[in-house]
């Protein structure tokens, strides 16, 4: 058997405003990484340089120095006639052209090239109009100029894994605590008022007082002001009604002694408003209480809706019914209707006829032909007690429908465009 789907009244009172997708949406965490691996390996890449810089000329230096000793040596031995040991030659092969040219030209040099596949340090210098040269190996000081360029690019890379480890774990902690107070202060927007940070840091001098904790306790501090003020208007709220009840059941019945006539029937008429308004101050009352149950049962929408304009025409204001698709909801019937019922007359209390009420499938609307509903209505919702352009409405109908929806798990919505000049029944 298909589980009938729940009723959703097709009417809003709320424009929420579209949020703009942000160029980058990445969270703070993953801003917090990128800035730290950016600043990480621009540090070591400009520590490495550094060192790979002072280490290679130092290298190079200490080469250079040998060589040309070793040069200064096989010079002496050469004009004195002496037999090379074999280190030197006169224009020996494999001699960079660039520092034959030097020696030739009457100067010592020192270059490095590749002999035979292996790095070489070359000195050279003049000797009769030729060039006399030496070369060392220069294998182990190009081995260590790579070991330490793989030495630093390893070192870094632990240097930076490390510091990105124990920069998103503090980044974190403090990410974490900020999700904490951004869920809590979404329940809070919901109507949670008992929601709380509870930030272990806030007031507690032994561990230091952040700024997120900072945050955390002005919006538990927030919240607290809130809820001891909504609560303080609910009491008043029932309180008020309550205390009505009494004088006006009173009130209703004396009026009903009164003789036939013009005063009577206003009299009567007043109190009926009165208790009325009664009835809606303690409905709403019970909704702000948020101990409001729902008695679900499942229900054919189309004659329901049919009660609720039948029951709306008695007062002499007829509504038109169009159902498109009929089918069965689980839902409140009681507050269904009331939230039917209330729509039903601030359309013809404030809007312009035909009002159409409309059954497609588990949707219902709720439609008149006049202007709209007010730019404030849209932007903030229904206002207790807020009329405007001397409308004889207290505001309380479409926020009881609202409260009603919302106890039914339903919202209410409207495509209609802003107007002025319109109060809410």
């Amino acid at each position: 058997m298909t589980r009938p789907a729940p009723v959703r009244p097709a009417r809003r009172w709320r424009r929420l405003p579209r949020l703009r997708r942000p160029a980058w949406t990445a969270t703070l965490t993953w801003k917090a990484a990128v800035f730290i691996t950016v600043m990480c390996c621009a540090l070591a890449a400009l520590l490495g340089a550094l060192v790979h810089v002072s280490v290679t000329r130092q290298t190079v230096d200490q080469a250079r120095e040998n060589a040309l000793s070793k040069l200064e040596a096989v010079t002496d031995a050469y004009e004195a006639g002496e037999s090379a040991d074999g280190s030197g030659a006169v224009d020996p092969p494999g001699l960079p052209p660039g520092l034959r040219e030097l020696a030739l030209s009457g100067q010592r040099g020192t270059m490095v090239s590749d002999v035979g596949g292996r790095p070489t340090m070359w000195a050279a210098g003049p000797a009769d109009g030729r060039a006399l040269a030496v070369r060392i190996d220069y294998t182990l000081s190009a081995q260590t100029i790579s070991g330490l360029d793989r030495a630093i690019v390893g070192s870094s890379a632990l240097a930076i894994g490390a510091t990105l480890l124990a920069g998103a774990f503090s980044v974190t902690r403090v990410t974490r605590r900020l999700h904490l107070t951004a869920q809590v202060a979404r329940r809070i927007s919901a109507g949670d008022l008992d929601a709380r940070v509870n930030d272990p840091r806030t007031g507690d001098p032994s561990r230091g007082e952040d700024e997120v904790a900072a945050v955390s306790g002005a919006l538990d501090t927030m919240a607290a002001t809130l809820q001891g003020k909504l609560l303080s208007e609910q009491r008043f709220t029932a309180d008020v009604a309550h205390e009505l009840r009494t004088p006006l059941t009173g009130l209703s019945a004396a009026a009903e002694l009164l003789p036939p006539g013009r005063p009577a029937e206003l009299v009567r008429d007043r109190v009926r408003r009165m208790r009325a308004l009664t009835e809606d101050l303690l409905e709403i009352s019970r909704l702000d209480a948020g101990r409001e149950t729902v008695d679900l049962d499942v229900h054919e929408l189309a004659p329901l809706a049919e009660r609720v304009v039948r029951m709306a025409g008695t007062s002499g204001s007829e509504t038109d019914l169009t159902v498109v698709r009929d089918t069965r909801v689980e839902t409140d019937k009681r507050r269904l209707e009331r939230v039917l019922g209330n729509l039903i007359s601030n359309a013809h209390k404030h809007g312009a006829r035909p009002v159409v009420v409309s059954v497609d499938g588990p949707a219902v609307s709720v439609r008149d032909h006049g202007p709209g509903y007010p730019r404030y209505l849209l932007e903030h919702g229904p206002q207790r007690f807020r009329t405007e352009s001397g409308g004889t409405g207290h505001g309380l109908g479409l926020t009881i429908a609202v409260g009603q929806a919302a106890v039914l798990g339903r919202s209410c919505s409207s495509p209609t465009r802003p107007a002025a000049g319109r109060s809410p029944g």
